[in-house]
């Protein structure tokens, strides 16, 4: 028995509780993780309420994020004792997940904890800073350098657009914010924002082409946000897009793309491939400092994530949120 997050569905509707579960609840995999950190993402959020169909079968651990130590391996490229990390690849969806004291997992889902890091900051950094990498990795693959001008960062207070932020200003380049809460401006200029704006500034139809206000941008929001970026980003420049806050909707036209050689770079961090995944975490170890986890993470216990996931769908949660197990 081990202590996790289970959710059930059943003729009393749909739960989530934290309880001691049998092992025979986990999935056939061929390495055993003894689990340390997990995390609280937004998907996480809507598992655990139940607020999407998120889940695709029950009972289910939920739990995007882990990183902890192999307990027993039937793979060559594992052993008892090795420091893993798991992001995506239908973890807390459709296959147990993180938030939990054990997970059993496919080796070719786990890659190795940089050595340059600590299991508490892997889980700071999360699915989240992982994707604000790829992003960032995405605008420096065509060309766009902290010399061609500002970043936006959309959604900037979640925890993609903070890791967003704090990466590309480490890395030499102006960021300009935009979120929703601009009254917590503070949070975001000490991550490294020069600049912020309103999110209502974008987030309603406009139009097909708008001023060059920016080299680049990373954008977690989607529908006539991602439009209106897409509209105001300059000659040559790119928009790395990962998600969908606002809408899956992209009612935009073709103009920045034939008359500005604008790029649209789609990210996807759940099924990456292997050598993404570890480029992108040896990338973050080598960029983040120490106080950069300070300033975005929070950390709880695992008998808290649940409330928690209520307030992170409520858009009560500023930065990452990081369960202790």
């Amino acid at each position: 028995m081990f202590k996790g997050i289970l959710i059930n569905k059943d003729d009393q509707g749909y739960h989530a509780k934290v309880e001691q579960i049998d092992e025979s609840v986990l999935p056939e995999g061929d390495v055993t993780v003894k689990v340390s950190y997990s995390t609280l993402n937004y998907k996480d959020g809507l598992a655990i309420t139940g607020k999407a169909p998120v889940v695709r079968s029950f009972p289910m651990i939920p739990g995007i994020d882990l990183v902890g130590t192999v307990e027993q391996s039937d793979s060559e490229k594992f052993s008892a004792g090795d420091q893993v990390l798991l992001n995506g690849f239908g973890v807390g969806e459709t296959h147990c997940g993180g938030l939990a004291e054990k997970a059993r997992l496919k080796s070719d889902w786990l890659i190795p904890l940089p050595s340059n890091m600590t299991a508490q900051q892997a889980m700071a950094i999360g699915t989240a800073g992982y994707t604000a990498m790829l992003c960032v990795i995405a605008l420096e693959k065509n060309g766009v350098t902290p010399d061609k001008g500002d970043v936006l960062v959309t959604g900037a207070n979640g925890g993609v657009g903070s890791y967003a932020i704090a990466i590309l200003s480490k890395l030499g380049y102006r960021v300009v914010a935009s979120t929703g809460r601009v009254d917590e401006a503070d949070y975001l200029t000490k991550l490294g924002a020069c600049e912020i704006i309103d999110r209502n500034t974008l987030s309603e139809k406009g139009r097909p082409l708008g001023k060059e206000r920016w080299a680049g941008a990373v954008d977690s929001v989607g529908s006539f946000t991602l439009a209106n970026v897409c509209a105001g980003i300059k000659y040559g420049g790119t928009v790395a897009a990962c998600g969908l806050a606002q809408g899956m909707d992209f009612p935009a036209t073709v103009a920045p793309f034939i008359l500005r050689g604008v790029t649209l770079a789609g990210v996807d961090s759940v099924m990456r491939p292997l050598e993404d995944r570890v480029e992108a975490w040896q990338r973050l170890a080598d960029v983040l400092s120490e106080d950069t986890f300070a300033d975005i993470c929070n950390e709880i216990s695992l008998e808290e994530a649940i409330d928690t996931a209520k307030d992170l769908l409520e858009g009560k949660v500023q930065g990452r949120v990081v369960v202790k197990i």
